[in-house]
């Protein structure tokens, strides 16, 4: 496996805190060519799977190798697209959830969940269909649907490209963070009971949280995900990121359902949240020695601090549909990238936490964005520049530039010692010493 593989995963085991001695254990392996795409997706892939995997060994205490298999990886990053009930196929996107043509670019919808769609055609003031949606936008401008949708309360993102991101306010406050953060906020003792398994308290949604909780349950944790009774998750993700946890229903918004959520948190090692910024901060969620993991769309601060967002919209805001389409129709990743890679990287984040905790102490928070990761992806993991490999020179053609020779050995010629002369123009003989 080359450097780039191995220069992801030292990036994000660095972000992690943890000791670089370890990564000599990652073994890479499997077939390649899986989830192409123009940005090192499968990379940001093997490198997030690559630190969970060495954040529970090294939990763990397993001397053993980490293994980062690339077909394994590939299938669990579309483990939606193989997910079977009985039989059937899952409902990956609503109809209403898709690109639109506005009068100026690009709209990304997203309606799978009734709420959300209600917002959408409230929003557009159109009847339930794709053609009146369709007319609808196809009259306004792009940055004007998104701002109308999400004021009522819906989920719609105008495309942009790489630089309109890049100049937007909410794209620099992301780039000048960094990928995720992790603070210590106390000096409490560790919540953890001897002998009894790590206690998750899962307030997450599709799909990075529920990634990042359905990881630390293979792990062994006691994972328990709570959801309000009148917004369940959709049954096909449920289905897909709940394999390995206990599920219940509970009114946080009821004096009974705070109380018993108060007393779950009460016996709690770690609480993982996946819901928009400040949506529970009217609950008390603190307590000290927990671990809490909150994770978001756009992260915590700037102009779309408290906005919804899921992996297909954060793609359009920040370039990436743009970079991965034509110049017809934007695009998209292979696989929903940016929510799995952050689940992944979540629950290392978790992990390296409760490692840390255990020798210091401390109430810990950690902090990611899908938005961070999709910055990570287009800014943060090393890409092939054919320039490094480039040379040029003047000679009878005019002025080359040219491809260096890829064969190469330690004191062997680094380039051509002659440029190419005119065709044909050299005499038929030997070069005379």
């Amino acid at each position: 496996m080359d450097n780039t593989v191995r220069t992801g995963t030292a990036l994000l085991w660095s972000a992690l805190g943890g000791d670089p001695a370890l990564l000599d254990r990652v073994a890479y392996g499997g077939p390649s060519g899986l989830l192409p795409a123009r940005l090192p997706v499968m990379d940001l892939a093997r490198a997030t799977v690559a630190v969970a995997g060495l954040a529970a060994a090294e939990r763990a205490g397993a001397p053993g190798p980490v293994r980062v298999d690339d077909g394994a990886v590939a299938t669990a990053f579309t483990s939606e697209r193989h997910l079977r009930v009985d039989g059937r196929a899952p409902v990956s996107f609503a109809p209403l959830s898709r690109f639109w043509r506005a009068s100026d670019g690009w709209v990304r919808t997203h309606a799978n969940y009734p709420h959300h769609k209600a917002a959408l055609l409230s929003a557009l003031g159109t009847a339930d269909s794709v053609e009146g949606v369709a007319g609808t936008i196809a009259e306004r401008r792009a940055v004007e649907v998104e701002t109308a949708v999400y004021a009522a309360g819906g989920l719609a993102v105008a495309l942009r490209t790489p630089g309109e991101w890049a100049a937007h306010e909410q794209g620099r406050e992301v780039a000048a963070r960094p990928l995720l953060t992790r603070e210590r906020l106390d000096d409490a003792a560790p919540r953890r009971r001897a002998g009894g398994p790590l206690r998750v308290l899962d307030l997450t949604r599709v799909l990075a949280g529920p990634v990042a909780t359905r990881t630390l349950a293979l792990l062994g944790a006691d994972v328990l995900r709570i959801d309000p009774p009148d917004n369940p998750e959709l049954p096909d993700q449920h289905a897909d990121t709940d394999v390995g946890k206990r599920t219940a229903a509970l009114d946080l918004d009821s004096p009974s359902g705070r109380r018993t959520a108060g007393e779950l948190l009460d016996a709690a090692d770690v609480l993982v949240t996946g819901y928009r910024p400040g949506a529970l901060d009217r609950f008390d969620l603190s307590r000290p020695g927990l671990v809490t993991a909150r994770l978001s769309a756009w992260g915590d601060y700037g102009p779309w601090g408290e906005r919804r967002g899921f992996d297909s919209l954060v793609q359009v805001a920040t370039g990436i549909a743009a970079v991965e389409g034509s110049a017809a129709e934007p695009g998209a990743l292979p696989a929903q990238a940016l929510d799995h890679g952050s689940g992944y990287l979540l629950a290392a984040a978790v992990l390296r936490s409760l490692t840390e905790q255990d020798r210091e102490g401390g109430s810990r928070l950690v902090r990611l964005a899908l938005a961070q990761t999709g910055h990570w992806l287009t800014h943060g993991l090393p890409r092939h520049d054919p320039e490094r490999h480039l040379s040029e020179s003047d000679g009878p053609l005019g002025r080359l530039r040219y491809a260096r020779s890829p064969v190469s050995y330690e004191g062997g010629p680094a380039d051509w010692s002659r440029p190419p002369g005119v065709a044909g123009a050299d005499a038929p003989a030997w070069l005379t010493e």
